[in-house]
């Protein structure tokens, strides 16, 4: 059916061919009744040209049609009809046989333009309906743009208020503490001859120690200094022994040889994706240790970390990727290393072979990458 409508729809676009068409439709049933004619001897002389008509009328459209109506019922009256060669209606079967034949070319004709005006209208319809979804598609793909860009702003947000909370916590309430810890050094010297006040005074510069080492280390975590002041290499470095001193899993660091400054937004995200790696592996794997691995080739950096541990089933790479560190997890990590251009797989299977997230972030080549 489709193909029929495909062929009637480009012979609608040019009218010389319907004509021609039509015209030669009528030439091969004039053909074929000719063929037929001493074994129909006379009988049914518009047999086969009936066919040609409902032809025309399926395929060429109204006039064309008309048309082979006309040549159709001169051909046969002048060479099928006797007597031959003639155009005289000469008996009163002869006028039921062409009102006959009019009549049932008609009807074609009629069916013929049902189904044009049909076919106009499904035509149409389906033209409504692509250019619908072509509007849906670029709504939506607007849209999409648009999330995006928001989620992208958010993750900027968030990294720049980390970075203000660490620097207020390290430069404020560190520098209380310290005042306050010096204070009680001063009180503790002048109490040494009361032995409980001592021992409280000591309690406290110990408990105020303790806190301010808290404090710094959460600093730390919501941003490292030393992310900004000397790069990616040294906050993996600072960031993997503290984890390693923290989780009990040793951690085996592999980076380039030389490792210069990326981007900052690309530094962040590559010390957030390995510091949300090694806090799943911590709470996720049983992996007794933790492998980072950093390369830096062809115009891109790619990043791997790999555990020992369980492995996650894909029930539990999205319990993991729901309930991961507040605005990272793995969907953030994917948002992240999206924005960049980039890619985050995942390779486990939940069978006890362990875990392996690889991420690569294009970065353009400059004296400030990494020197591979």
């Amino acid at each position: 059916m489709r193909t029929h409508s495909s062929l009637s729809a480009r012979l609608l676009n040019h009218p010389a061919a319907r004509y021609g068409l039509a015209l030669l439709a009528a030439a091969f049933a004039f053909l074929a009744q000719w063929a037929l004619r001493d074994i129909l001897h006379g009988y049914n002389p518009y047999l086969t040209l009936i066919a040609a008509i409902g032809f025309s009328a399926w395929y060429c459209g109204l006039l064309p049609s008309i048309l082979t109506v006309i040549v159709s019922a001169v051909a046969a009256r002048y060479w099928f009809i006797r007597p031959l060669h003639s155009f005289q209606i000469t008996s009163f079967e002869q006028a039921i046989g062409l009102i006959t034949f009019l009549l049932v070319s008609g009807l074609f004709i009629l069916m013929g333009e049902a189904r044009r005006r049909d076919n106009e209208i499904l035509q149409r319809a389906h033209a409504d309906l692509e250019n619908r979804v072509q509007q849906r598609t670029a709504e939506l793909n607007a849209a999409n743009r648009s999330l995006r860009e928001l989620s992208a702003r958010l993750m900027q947000l968030q990294d720049d208020e980390r970075r203000r909370i660490a620097r207020e916590l390290h430069d404020s309430v560190g520098q209380m503490l310290v005042a306050l810890g010096m204070n009680l050094s001063t009180v503790k010297a002048d109490l040494e001859r009361l032995s409980k006040a001592i021992s409280a005074v000591t309690d406290s510069a110990s408990l105020v120690d303790d806190l301010n080492t808290e404090i710094r280390t959460i600093s730390h975590l919501l941003h490292p200094p030393l992310l900004d002041e000397a790069g990616l290499a040294s906050a993996l470095r600072w960031y993997s022994d503290g984890f390693a001193q923290r989780s009990k899993i040793k951690v085996d660091l592999d980076l380039p040889g030389q490792f210069g400054r990326l981007s900052s937004e690309l530094e962040t995200t590559i010390f957030r994706v390995v510091q949300e790696c090694l806090t799943n592996i911590h709470r996720h794997s049983g992996s007794s240790v933790a492998r980072i691995r950093l390369r830096h080739s062809d115009g891109e950096v790619v990043v791997t970390v790999a555990d020992e541990g369980r492995g996650l089933s894909r029930a539990k790479q999205d319990e993991v990727a729901d309930t991961g560190t507040p605005g990272v997890g793995l969907r953030g990590m994917r948002e992240r290393v999206r924005q960049l251009g980039g890619s985050l797989e995942i390779n486990s299977d939940g069978e006890g072979r362990g875990t392996s997230v690889m991420v690569r972030l294009p970065v353009e080549h400059s004296a400030s990458t990494v020197a591979a």
